[in-house]
């Protein structure tokens, strides 16, 4: 289980319209645990809820966290609460990071896609990149430039940067055409995070091009549903601590996990945050989250437990 840090409200500053970011320093001051650049962390808010932000700040940075918030219309609580009830000097706990939207350090040119809120780790990225001296560039989208944030230090960083602001262009932007504008390479990344619509063009375009090294981070999830072969009963083998625990079908496996009295992190329970990835000793996961990639879904050695099934009659969870 990851370990939770004790943290104060030390900054919230305007950054956009509906968008605040909010820094985080040590209580009693001292150093965070260190970060790379695509990581997030864990808020556990007034109101009970525990909500995951990706973290913009420099990644060489030790003694801040820094997240940046977009105050949702359709908040089921944490990001509203976040705008309303946060202020400078509370005491807030949060999680170690946590990396599921990794760079590679080693690509030959990157390019970063960011649509609204999706900039967040996306700015920790181009820092990142920038202080390496690697190839890079990114292309931002937003509704319009009043709800477009950290945009005087994207523009600081001296980068190539293309802006698509829909309200001044009289619409979305051509993802196609711009992600057309580079021959596919095996050195070329791609990374994208944003709104769901955004994604799923993204990875349609990626694939159709022939850029092989296409990377996602998710603020929702994607939908999948069980596989035809998915058992509705199995038990599951908590190989640590020698217990086994029955699976139905009126819970989940996380739920039944936590009412059995195992505690374990957990955060938004849709599949994407990663808070619950756990290692996979024995046994058939049947995958249904939006963080694993497809290649660490085959291997079958993580799963997130809160949306995941199971294919076999046991599951041998490093628990």
């Amino acid at each position: 289980m990851s370990t939770t840090l004790q943290a104060f409200v030390h900054t919230l500053r305007f950054e956009a319209q509906d968008t605040i970011s909010v820094e985080l320093r040590p209580v009693g001051g001292g150093e965070w645990p260190a970060f790379t650049a695509g990581s997030h962390i864990d808020l556990h808010l007034p109101n009970g809820l525990v909500r995951s932000y990706s973290l913009s700040n420099d990644s060489r940075e030790r003694h801040r966290y820094v997240v940046g918030v977009l105050r949702d219309r359709a908040s089921r609580g944490g990001s509203r609460c976040v705008h309303e009830a946060l202020r400078v000097g509370m005491p807030i706990s949060i999680s170690e990071p946590r990396n599921h939207f990794a760079l590679d350090e080693g690509a030959r040119h990157s390019v970063l896609v960011a649509g609204g809120i999706g900039i967040t780790p996306m700015l920790c990225m181009a820092r990142r990149l920038q202080s390496q001296g690697s190839s890079f560039e990114m292309l931002y989208f937003a509704r319009d430039r009043q709800s477009a944030a950290f945009l005087a230090e994207l523009q600081a960083l001296g980068m190539p940067l293309q802006l698509h602001f829909d309200a001044e262009a009289g619409g979305p932007p051509d993802l196609r055409a711009l992600l057309a504008q580079r021959t596919p390479d095996a050195g070329l990344h791609h990374y994208a995070c944003g709104p769901t619509p955004m994604l799923d063009a993204f990875e349609k375009h990626c694939s159709e091009l022939g850029h092989a090294h296409a990377h996602v981070e998710r603020f929702s999830p994607v939908e999948v549903q069980a596989s035809s072969d998915a058992r509705s009963h199995y038990t599951v083998e908590l190989k640590r601590s020698g217990r086994f625990i029955e699976v139905t079908p009126d819970k989940s496996l996380l739920d039944t996990l936590l009412a059995a009295g195992v505690n374990i992190d957990h955060s938004c329970c849709e599949g994407v945050c990663g808070s619950c990835e756990t290692r996979v000793l024995g046994g058939v996961p049947d995958h249904r989250d939006s963080v694993l990639s497809a290649k660490e879904k085959a291997s079958n050695k993580l799963m997130m437990l809160c949306v995941s099934g199971c294919k076999s009659q046991a599951l041998v969870l490093d628990i």
